[in-house]
Order: C-alpha cells, then sequence, then structure tokens
C-alpha cells in the first residue's frame, strides 16, 4: 500500500538549500516513477520527476537548481533544492505513478497531475528575501 509522506519543508532565505524527504512507496518501490510537484496559489506543476529506470527529468524553472534522486535500499525519494528563490515559495508534493512516465514529444515538459496515482499531503517551503 502507498502512503506517501513527506518532510523537510521549511522556511530559508533567497539563495538557501533545502532537502525534502519522501518515504512511504511500498514494496513496490522499485516499479513506480515518482517526483515532486509545486503547489502555489493558482497552480500546481511538476518540477522534478525520475522514472522507474532512474532518469531524472526537471521543469525549466528548476534546472541546474533543484535534484531529485532515490535511495533505492531506504525507499526514500529526495528533492535537494539549492538557490532556492522567492518564487519556490509553496507546497511540494510526493507523488508516484507505477510503471513509466508518460513520453513527451519535441522534449516538452507535459506532465499532469492526473499522471500521477498516488501523491503526499505536502511540505511547505517559503523562500523569503
Amino acid at each position: 500500500q502507498v502512503q506517501l509522506v513527506e518532510s523537510g519543508g521549511g522556511s530559508v532565505q533567497v539563495g538557501g538549500s533545502l532537502t525534502l524527504s519522501c518515504a512511504g512507496f511500498g514494496s513496490s518501490y522499485a516499479r513506480y516513477s515518482m517526483g515532486w510537484f509545486h503547489q502555489a496559489p493558482g497552480e500546481r506543476e511538476p518540477v522534478a520527476l525520475i522514472d522507474d529506470s532512474g532518469r531524472a527529468n526537471y521543469a525549466d524553472s528548476v534546472k541546474g537548481r533543484f535534484t531529485v534522486f532515490k535511495d533505492i535500499s531506504e525507499k526514500i525519494l529526495y528533492l535537494k533544492m539549492d538557490n532556492l528563490k522567492p518564487e519556490d515559495t509553496g507546497l511540494y508534493h510526493c507523488v508516484a505513478r507505477e510503471g513509466r512516465l508518460p513520453r513527451c514529444y519535441g522534449g516538452s515538459w507535459c506532465y499532469k497531475s492526473s499522471h500521477f496515482a498516488f501523491w503526499g499531503q505536502g511540505t511547505q517551503v517559503t523562500v523569503s528575501s
């Protein structure tokens, strides 16, 4: 049974760093593609995803600043967030789906909330200047 629980959120100043964690994937951890969505007023968008083979994908807004990775032995998903900006403020949800990520053509970032069956409640990140 998948019950995702995030941790690691907090308040930081611009340029600071945080590392989010997500646990609760259950025994079928290796079968899932997973990642992180950023929710702010009026929007909820994927920022970092990692497929079942371990390949990571990022939204343009976080490339070079965020790193998504898995600890396979502990069955934990992480999001390392560096050089944080005020626009990174929001609720970060851990998400998962069985199997591969949907295919996006032409290098587009096509991922949607509906592509992920499993969601955590989120952990709040606040970046202040």
